[in-house]
């Protein structure tokens, strides 16, 4: 189980480029990893189109933002160019890291991290909807001085 204030399981997945991206690479930033179930879905289309308004304050305020899903490279490539969305998102294809992370149940469920600079859980978010998670996102972290 995780819980706040614990260290972030490390991972190295490929990206929609297939560039192996590790969580050691965003160490000194704070980390939004954010888990779906599936590419190009109404639910989750709706909260990675909402995460990409968000994006720029989120870089701005030196925030990266992950999506992972068990979803192929290239079907994250293909979701990622249609929306035109702005961040990384991973392929977990044998699901490692969502067990990991907690977010696999029978597929993969919605469910959102904030890691802090030194890669330590600042935040868990169990339930998100799709519709509001990234408005619930900013006010959290505005809440905490981050942005």
């Amino acid at each position: 189980m995780l819980d706040i204030k614990r260290k972030a399981p490390a991972f190295h997945l490929k990206d929609e480029t297939g560039t192996v991206r590790r969580l050691s690479d965003y160490s000194g930033s704070w980390v939004i990893i954010y888990f779906y179930p599936k590419d190009d879905t109404p639910g989750c289309t709706k909260e990675a189109c909402s995460i990409a308004t968000s994006y720029d304050e989120f870089t701005t305020n030196d925030i990266i933002v992950l999506g992972i899903s068990a979803d192929s490279v290239a079907s994250h490539a293909k979701f990622r160019t249609k929306y035109n969305l702005p961040f990384t998102l991973l392929s977990d294809a044998d699901k490692e890291t969502l067990h990991m992370y907690n977010a696999s149940e029978s597929g993969s469920k919605r469910k959102t991290y904030i890691i802090d600079k030194k890669g330590f859980l600042l935040q868990i978010y169990e339930k998100v909807s799709p519709a509001t998670h990234a408005d619930q996102l900013q006010k959290d972290l505005r809440e905490r001085g981050l942005m």
